[in-house]
């Protein structure tokens, strides 16, 4: 077998011929399906040749033949496997495979253990003798009776989805078809436990109010380090989060974090918080109110300690997407604006937890964001939380903005739907141009002063 790249393209991209039997055809597989999965492809590492030397020997092509059978039918490739009738040729190959003569008689075994134990020890092939052959003679096709069973087998893995709410069947539809399982586990006897232990997770999700990640796991799966990060169920429950609560696609630590708060699932609970104005309820809150001064509360102060939630809310409570909007409020109208919420983008858990107690005792809430795509999809991501207004978010407003605004950039990224007024989503996609919130900051401020109430 020529494995020299100089002479056989193959060779140059890794790659040894099929391995061709002793008439000059290629080596058939009994049974197999073109059209099934194949076999995953050998791992690196496997020195393609000596490989030819060793395994594609043509005095070989019988046994190698005999091990794509094995693995087509998915059995293990341990015991032996016997030629009757061999010729000089192929007793020479077995010789120089085993770096031993073969037991002489009318017959030439071999056993496949000891091949695998050759190849790993030798350094040909480091994962033994199925990456060997599928390195000479490419993917092995599971015969239609292998494919059947393996399929039932991952049906049953899959079988828990099916207890999930109509919230997430969706998403359960999605995972049986997208592959991430079966990258996640591998084989279906790895993915049933996986399986069950997200289903288990996610019938408990959202958690409010929110506790930690660990915390959640040590009461409701093997341990508090169950849905630690990198580890497969973590990133399981994690698509089944974002499909629960709409939280959209991004990326980075503070990504996570929030991904994750959306469920009420949080790293700890001071790393998330929320940005207000002339909120009141704690010595603290209400010094930092007579100011006029802006005040973070961390999602700890929030459920573990008095704080605005103590105290009956009435009246309007402004909210808006950008820290300028709150920080121009403070330096404008001092202790004089209204109550403010801010949330930095997505809201997180503190925000979340903050407004949903402050709606419950009697708020009105307003929201103004930007208007592109990012800001009309935290407004639904909110909607989807707590109930709110539109504060000079409708397509009057935005359409208003653009003719005011001397020039705007386009809006990039995909459409999303605005169900608090359909008709600004219609007006985003017709004029294409972002307005920011600090281009409308004028008009913000004079609703939040004396004479707007």
């Amino acid at each position: 077998m020529d494995v020299n790249p100089a002479t056989n393209p193959s060779a140059r991209d890794g790659r040894v011929p099929p391995v061709r039997a002793a008439a000059g055809r290629e080596t058939p597989v009994d049974g197999t399906v073109a059209n099934t999965a194949p076999t995953a492809p050998p791992r690196a590492g496997i020195d393609t040749g000596r490989l030819g030397r060793l395994l594609g020997d043509p005095g070989l092509a019988w046994l190698v033949d005999r091990v794509r059978q094995r693995m087509a039918r998915g059995r293990p490739l341990t015991g032996s496997v016997t030629l009757s009738d061999p010729d000089a040729s192929q007793r020479r190959a077995v010789e120089h495979l085993l770096g031993r003569a073969p037991r002489a008689g009318g017959s030439l075994s071999v056993r496949l253990d000891t091949v695998d134990a050759v190849l790993r020890r030798s350094g040909v092939s480091p994962d033994g003798l199925a990456a060997a052959v599928v390195a000479l003679t490419g993917p092995v096709p599971l015969c239609a009776e292998t494919r059947d069973r393996e399929e039932r087998a991952w049906a049953e893995a899959y079988a828990p989805l099916g207890t999930l709410g109509a919230g997430l069947a969706p998403w359960a539809e999605r995972i049986r078809g997208d592959g991430l399982v079966r990258r996640l586990a591998r084989t279906p006897e790895a993915a049933g436990p996986l399986v069950q232990a997200a289903v288990r997770a996610l019938r408990a999700l959202p958690v409010s109010p929110p506790i930690s990640r660990a915390t959640f796991a040590a009461r409701n799966l093997s341990g508090a380090h169950a849905l630690d990060e990198g580890k497969p169920l973590a990133t399981l429950v994690l698509s089944g989060i974002r499909s629960l609560t709409g939280f959209p696609d991004g990326s980075g630590a503070q990504w996570l974090r929030e991904a994750w708060a959306s469920a009420g699932l949080l790293k700890d609970d001071v790393s998330s918080t929320v940005l207000t104005l002339n909120l009141r309820g704690t010595p603290a809150l209400d010094w930092m109110a007579d100011a006029g001064e802006p005040a973070v509360l961390t999602l700890r102060s929030l459920t573990r300690h008095t704080t605005v939630a103590d105290v009956p809310v009435t009246g309007t409570v402004h909210i808006c997407e950008n820290p300028a909007v709150l920080s121009a409020a403070a330096d404008t109208l001092g202790p004089a604006c209204p109550p403010m919420v801010c949330l930095q983008g997505q809201p997180s858990a503190a925000a979340l937890t903050l407004l949903r107690d402050l709606s419950a005792r009697g708020a009105d809430l307003l929201y103004h964001g930007d208007f592109d795509w990012g800001g009309v999809r935290i407004a639904a991501a909110l909607a989807g939380n707590v109930a709110w207004r539109p504060w000079r978010y409708e397509a009057v407003h935005y359409r208003a903005a653009v003719a005011a605004v001397a020039a705007a950039p386009d809006l990039t990224g995909p459409p999303a739907a605005t169900p608090w007024d359909p008709a600004l989503a219609v007006a985003l996609v017709e004029r294409g141009v972002r307005v920011e919130e600090e281009a409308v900051l004028d008009d913000l401020l004079a609703d939040l002063g004396p004479a707007s109430r």
